[in-house]
């Protein structure tokens, strides 16, 4: 064997590409161990401990203790059911407005490509700005979502301020902000799909209904299956807006969800390892639930000829 080759695995490399290839991954390999392995190991320690950022002195190991108070928390439970009901609603509302408005422009409509630009305008503006100017959307006395209702002869909401109807102003929010997003998504997939496919339907008689069963629907799966995918990782996510909108969970804490309940903990609380136990549970709830969808999605396969 030659001096400027080596064995690595069972397959030969050239040295000199190997030390080529050493020092020009090195500073991402650094960059990775820094921003990502040594913090999540931190994370985990952490979250055995009583690490406190207020009495750092008194710091020990106490086991499985976070864990058992987060089970037995109030807030935490409460925090944890306002996610998955925000999740579920703002999953299935913002999936299906976006498929039906992508739908619609698929076909040719005046100023379809105006309207295009329109429902991801919001996608782009920060978060904190829109979440401000939403407040005073939602402002009961003067905001224009009463004055719409009043209009309509409905009674005035409560919108944010309200215990009952604080969450869902927040999901009819985030559903004004993200949606277009999910729209670019399916309207790039129905676009992909070859018109041979629609051609061939139409010749065999079939409807415009059947066409979008039996042809579009199946083959936006892989889109439909990212966007949930993605839909369930940014819901279980979302801090920015409830914390700006909506202050210390809202109403009687009917808006805090998990990250909030963490951000809560960590640096209102200063109790960094009950923070850092919430946090590996959000990461767990978030790995179960993709691969729940993943593994449902394995078994259903399009083979299109």
């Amino acid at each position: 064997m030659s001096e400027r080759k080596m064995t690595i695995g069972g397959k030969l490399y050239d040295k000199e590409q190997l030390r080529a290839a050493t020092v020009l991954l090195l500073p991402l390999l650094i960059a990775i161990l820094v921003l990502f392995i040594f913090p999540v190991f931190r994370v985990v320690f952490y979250s055995f401990s009583n690490y406190n950022l207020i009495k750092r002195n008194d710091f020990r190991i106490i086991g499985l203790d976070n864990f058992t108070y987060l089970f037995t928390d109030v807030k935490f439970g409460k925090a944890l059911r306002n996610t998955f009901t925000f999740a579920l609603s703002k999953l299935l509302l913002d999936t299906s407005i976006a498929l039906v408005v992508a739908l619609v422009l698929d076909t040719r409509i005046p100023l379809r490509h105006y309207l295009r630009s329109a429902y991801f305008a919001p996608v782009v503006v920060p978060i904190v700005a829109s979440s401000l100017i939403w407040i005073w959307f939602f402002d009961p006395g003067i905001g224009p979502f009463n004055q719409i209702r009043a209009f309509l002869g409905l009674k005035p909401s409560q919108w944010i301020y309200g215990e009952k109807t604080a969450l869902f102003s927040i999901v009819l929010f985030s559903i004004w902000k993200g949606v277009g997003y999910n729209i670019v998504l399916f309207l790039s997939g129905l676009q992909n799909i070859p018109d041979s496919y629609i051609e061939a339907a139409q010749v065999d008689g079939a409807t415009n209904m059947q066409i979008l069963w039996k042809i579009k629907l199946p083959l936006l799966r892989p889109i439909t299956n990212f966007v949930i995918m993605m839909g369930i990782i940014n819901t279980f996510k979302v801090f920015a807006e409830v914390n700006v909108m909506t202050p210390k969970g809202g109403p009687l804490y009917s808006t805090s969800l998990i990250v909030n309940y963490i951000y809560e903990q960590a640096f209102t609380n200063g109790k960094m390892g009950r923070a850092c136990a919430a946090s590996i549970l959000l990461f767990a709830i978030i790995y179960l639930l993709t691969l729940i969808q993943n593994r449902m999605n394995a078994s259903k396969t399009i083979d299109v000829e």
